[in-house]
């Protein structure tokens, strides 16, 4: 090793020192004991709010929840054939089961109802359990609403979510050319299961279903996904005793006396989430150490972490007795707050102390028992032989003070309501239409509006001491409370400027909506699971800070020598593809290669992983020094255009069958790929822009959901009358958007105008601007008013939680809200839906929904040697039967999070969306129009901003702005179109595309 080599080791470990002694100062100090408040103090309204039913929480705090003493154990048991009725739009099928040796019901789809009639001996409450198997569908959970005799007993009901059981579909897991694992696509275990209705957002117990002595309806409402049921019964609790009973019940002799069995954690069995991932860790001590390479030797953490969610692994023990188990996890996600398990064996919770089980936080992966607040170990007795150790993501502790928030945010929003009901200020933000010349006099008007904020404070207070109590800690999220408690203080001092200070009630709506996001989380992450005999040290070590700087060391050591790029592995006579992609995409794609591709046409293919970042500097860079793919995916709409200007890219047309391939793409996506009547590239996935609305707050006022911006302007008016609005997107939502790998600019906020009003950016023969044709007037004329006229929000950098919050509940979002809905709002489930964008209504009766759809490029370099392979590759690799099961896999391993956006309009149809859902898709797909790529194209977003603000905030008149945007343009295309040696005699023929895609 050279000299160099030595001063950069030494270097290494000095900064490494450095870091680990900072690391444990900021770790050794202790923080005062914060008092304990019980959850009954948090305070909870008892009125449910409008249209819906109370809370599980709140009923559990009445009496009524009690199970019943004195009583036999009650079980009644309905077979589901024997249903009194169903609706059509169930599809109920029957049919007999082999595995059950009884007929079962089918649901196939995820509507209507199915109810039973059920007598009941005695006043109680019940839990209610459902033998079902899981039917084919998507990823997602199952979920059903249960009534009984036609209403909702509390909230929760409407969603009851029942699992599914996923498991590895091969193991050990593959590796690649490198060494490196490849996480395998995830297999359903698809048998029948008793399971109790359960919600652990709620209760770390079954569901408690309170019924009178008689005859009662029991209906399944239909929320989402399919299953099969054999039966449905009604079921008394099961006590759960004390862990002093517990350990009462048993003898203490037997077992060995010095044993442990290890099991890695990421050898589970089963888990309830698809999504739930393993990881690959790099850290002294970890089981198994990874040696430099990608290994997947743990399992949770963030995939981990919402309420339900579980995992279970097969655990065995050599005789009858007690064993402690030993948990080896990481657990600071969330900063300074606990995260909870319910610990089950063998589908029981063992004693009460293992409901919701506190997981302390803590800054590196550390060995802990399963043990009392005394810190000695709870033991656990396991007959000889083979049990199932189950942990569940439990947020019932937490439940309550969310509830709570979120009732107060209601109150927040009310108050908000009501002041711009008195000033007439509908503007949304925090500077829009405020008259700081007039004063008020609140106090005088509202004389009640001080008690009200002061209200609010004092519960806000309760809420934050009782999560600072739950973890003895000052959290992030209490911290925001707290600045949140003093925002509304200092409004409260002077009632009378609340008018003026209206935007500052959205700026405490958002800070609560993505705190709240945060205090939810529970995520956990485990490296392997000890179960032994009580006085057993199996001798395991958790790292110091020594063992952590030799650790680093050796691996800083190993990157001189260990090889960590497939480029010097690859086969210099192969097909060579760079992907700006995750590593799990690329992995499933190399797994797609060796098992279809590659066998098939006898091609071999290199893939390497290229930056997420500054792609397109990669590729020029690479294409200027000649190393560069002969095929590059996953790459900015914008990418094979900007090549294909510049001569490095390879026209399509010219390659056999193209012409079929291009029928497997909507056309008006296809104008982001043409330039001078060839093709460049072919989309890979697309992004649609779709309306979403809240059709419980919808409901609750009485309105209709837009079909057109004329629809939108007439709904504005009753939005802001009640303290909300509409998002229209003028900015991208950075919730959304945080991983998009293109680098295009954001265009859909002044294009979808411009194409709804017919108008065009560039004249046809693509060498001049057009911005202010009479249609193009009218389009920014409407698209300016939006936001000068009728006050929406210029910024809302996270509509996720305004949705949420319900301070907006319509607007236009990416579809990927769809999935972060689906995920991360489930209290949302069947209140909201995703429809087309609102158009303008044509002669013909028609809604012209025109909008561009983002999409990530694959496209041919021109200087690749091996076109004629690369070509057969472009084909397979976008052909509906690829596109169909790549999509499919990577939700299947990776979760729904991970959804494939086919542009392969036949294969999205055979992604897991919902039948509404993809409806409302296809409809759009029909309106697809992308603005076209011509030399100087990226100055027209750049333009086109500068004219809003001009005139949106400046009050500059849209045709004078407009002509300035458009002459500023008109300049840099002349640059750009000299640099490319064009002249005005030239023609780039911009195809005219005015009649919607009809699918095949």
């Amino acid at each position: 090793m050279s000299r160099r080599g030595y001063s950069r080791i030494a270097i290494g470990i000095f900064f490494l020192c450095m870091i680990g002694w900072i690391t444990w100062r900021a770790a050794s100090g202790d923080g005062a004991a914060m008092p304990v408040l019980a959850e009954k103090d948090i305070p909870l309204s008892e009125d449910a709010a409008a249209g819906q039913s109370p809370s599980y929480v709140q009923w559990l705090r009445t009496e009524a929840s009690r199970p019943s003493t004195g009583g036999a154990k009650v079980e009644i048991k309905v077979p589901a054939v024997q249903y009194s009725a169903a609706s059509a739009e169930a599809g109920i099928v029957r049919r007999q089961d082999p595995a059950r040796n009884a007929e079962v019901v089918e649901w196939n789809n995820a509507k209507g109802w199915l109810e039973w009639k059920v007598e009941v001996p005695q006043d109680g409450v019940y839990n209610l359990a459902l033998d079902y198997m899981p039917l084919e569908g998507s990823f997602s959970e199952i979920v059903r609403g249960v009534q009984i005799d036609g209403s909702y007993p509390f909230a929760e009901a409407e969603r009851i979510a029942f699992d599914r059981q996923w498991k590895d579909a091969k193991y050990p897991y593959d590796r690649n050319s490198i060494g490196n694992e490849i996480r395998p696509v995830q297999q359903e275990i698809r048998v029948w299961s008793m399971i109790r209705a359960a919600n652990y957002a709620v209760s770390s117990e079954p569901l408690r279903w309170p019924l009178t002595k008689g005859v009662h309806t029991i209906r399944l409402v239909g929320v989402k996904e399919p299953l099969a049921l054999a039966s449905l019964a009604l079921v008394s609790p099961d006590p759960i005793p004390t862990y002093a009973d517990y350990t009462g019940r048993h003898s203490t002799d037997g077992g060995p006396r010095d044993w442990f069995g290890q099991i890695e954690a990421e050898r589970y069995t089963n888990k309830s989430a698809v999504s739930t991932r393993t990881l690959s860790v790099a850290e002294p001590f970890v089981s198994p150490d990874a040696h430099g390479r990608l290994v997947y030797n743990a399992v949770g953490g963030t995939s981990w972490d919402k309420p339900g969610q579980s995992i279970e692994w097969e655990i065995a023990v050599p005789a009858s007795g007690y064993y402690a188990i030993d948990l080896k996890y990481f657990q600071g996600y969330n900063g300074k707050a606990n995260a909870y398990r319910t610990v089950l064996i063998d589908g029981q919770v063992p004693f009460q102390e293992m409901l919701h089980y506190r997981l302390a936080p803590n800054t590196a992966l550390q060995i802990k028992p399963i043990a009392g607040p005394d810190g000695k170990p709870y033991l656990f007795y396991l007959t000889e032989g083979k049990h199932r150790l189950k942990l569940v993501v439990d947020n019932s502790l937490i439940r309550p003070a969310v509830l709570a928030l979120n009732e107060m945010g209601r109150r927040i929003q009310s108050i908000e309501q009501e002041i711009r009901a008195l000033s007439g200020n509908y503007g949304y933000g925090s500077d829009q239409n405020i008259d700081t010349a007039r004063t008020w006099d609140i106090k005088k008007i509202y004389p009640e509006m001080e008690n009200k904020l002061q209200s609010v404070i004092d519960d806000m207070t309760v809420v934050r001491d009782y999560l600072q109590g739950l973890n003895q800690a000052v959290t992030d999220p209490t911290t925001a409370l707290s600045t949140i408690i003093n925002q509304i203080g200092e409004l409260r001092q002077d009632v009378n400027e609340l008018p003026n200070r209206i935007g500052e009630f959205g700026d405490i709506a958002t800070v609560l909506g993505t705190w709240i996001k945060s205090i939810e989380s529970q995520a956990v992450q485990l490296d392997y699971i000890v179960v032994r005999t009580p006085d057993t040290d199996p001798g395991f070590k958790v790292p110091n800070t020594w063992d952590k700087v030799k650790y680093t060391t050796a691996n800083f050591v190993r990157t001189f020598f260990q090889n960590y790029s497939t480029n010097e592995l690859n086969d210099k006579k192969a097909l060579t593809i760079w992907v700006q992609r995750g590593r799990d995409y690329v992995d499933l794609l190399q797994t797609l290669i060796e098992q279809e591709f590659t066998p098939k046409t006898g091609i071999k293919v290199n893939v390497n992983l290229i930056p997420a970042q500054g792609n397109q500097n990669v590729l020029l860079m690479g294409n200027a020094s000649g190393d560069q793919p002969d095929l590059a995916l996953g790459v900015g709409m914008e990418t094979p255009v900007d090549f294909a200007m510049r001569g490095a890219a390879e026209d399509l047309t010219r390659f056999p069958g193209f012409a079929e391939v291009m029928k497997r793409f909507n056309p008006g996506l296809m104008r982001s790929y043409e330039y001078d009547q060839k093709v460049y590239g072919l989309p890979e996935t697309q992004t649609y822009n779709m309306l979403f609305y809240r059709t419980d707050i919808f409901d609750r006022l009485g309105l209709k959901p837009p079909d057109t911006w004329e629809d939108v302007m007439k709904l504005l008016p009753s939005l802001q009358e009640n303290g909300m609005t509409f998002k229209y997107p003028k900015t991208m939502d950075k919730t959304i958007h945080s991983n998009l790998t293109t680098s295009t600019a954001y265009s859909f906020h002044y294009a979808l105008p411009y194409y709804q009003h017919e108008a065009e950016f560039f004249t046809p023969n693509g060498l001049q601007p057009q911005l202010t044709t009479a249609e193009g007037l009218a389009a920014f004329k409407q698209y300016t008013e939006l936001f000068s006229k009728y006050s929406l929000p210029q910024d809302v950098p996270a509509f996720i939680n305004h949705f949420r919050l319900g301070d907006m509940p319509i607007g236009i979002s990416d579809f990927m809200l769809n999935i972060q809905l689906s995920a991360a709002a489930p209290e949302l489930d069947g209140r909201w839906r995703m429809l087309p964008l609102p158009g303008i209504r044509r002669p013909d009766g028609t809604v012209a929904r025109w909008a561009p759809q983002e999409t990530t490029s694959a496209f041919m370099l021109k200087k690749s040697e091996r076109k004629e392979e690369a070509w057969k590759f472009l084909e397979w690799w976008t052909s509906d039967a690829i596109q169909s099961r790549f999509g499919n896999d990577i939700e299947s391993f990776a979760g729904t999070e991970y959804r494939w956006y086919t542009a392969n309009t036949a294969a999205m149809q055979k992604l897991p969306w919902s039948e509404d859902d993809l409806k409302a898709l296809n409809e759009q797909d029909r309106w697809a129009k992308n603005v076209p790529y011509v030399p100087g194209y990226y100055f027209l977003t750049r333009e086109m901003d500068f004219a809003w603000i001009n005139t949106v905030l400046d009050g500059q008149p849209g045709r004078e702005a407009l002509e300035q945007s458009e002459m500023s343009l008109r300049r840099e295309m002349m640059r750009k179109q000299e640099e490319f040696g064009l002249t005005p005699d030239d023609n780039l023929h911009l195809a005219p595309y005015t009649n919607p895609y009809r699918r095949e």
